[in-house]
């Protein structure tokens, strides 16, 4: 009997563990993309802001994401939202987006651009 009660306690803090999110297997899934209006106009276009997150608790790095050549008359800081071909752009210079700390930048082009995740490194111990 005794030893029972120590495999369920044993199980129920693995379920709990689990449950937090540690041991847990990581994805560009686990990235999310939004992208709002910000309500101004920069050379008379729109201006939009895009913010990347991270909802695992591994962090993410060298985040690739399709942006088709980053249009905009605003500038884009390159260490942010940098163009490496004509489809795809690095975030962040390739360091890790870390759960609860998200990655924003500002554009401004004629229409909403449809950015996607491409690919990341999940870095879980």
């Amino acid at each position: 009997m005794a030893e029972t009660i120590k495999l369920f306690r044993s199980l129920l803090l693995l379920f709990f563990i689990f449950g937090q999110g540690y041991g847990q297997q990581c994805s560009k899934r686990d990235l999310s993309i939004k992208l709002n209006a910000t309500g101004k106009s920069i050379g008379g276009k729109p201006e939009f802001i895009l913010t990347i997150s991270n909802n695992c608790v591994c962090p993410q790095s060298n985040v690739l994401i399709r942006c088709f050549g980053l249009s905009t008359v605003e500038p884009v800081d390159p260490a942010i939202c940098k163009p490496v071909d004509n489809n795809n752009c690095l975030i962040n210079n390739g360091t890790a987006i870390v759960k609860g700390h998200p990655i924003s930048f500002k554009y401004a082009w004629l229409i909403p651009t449809d950015f996607s995740v491409v690919n990341s490194t999940v870095v879980c111990s």
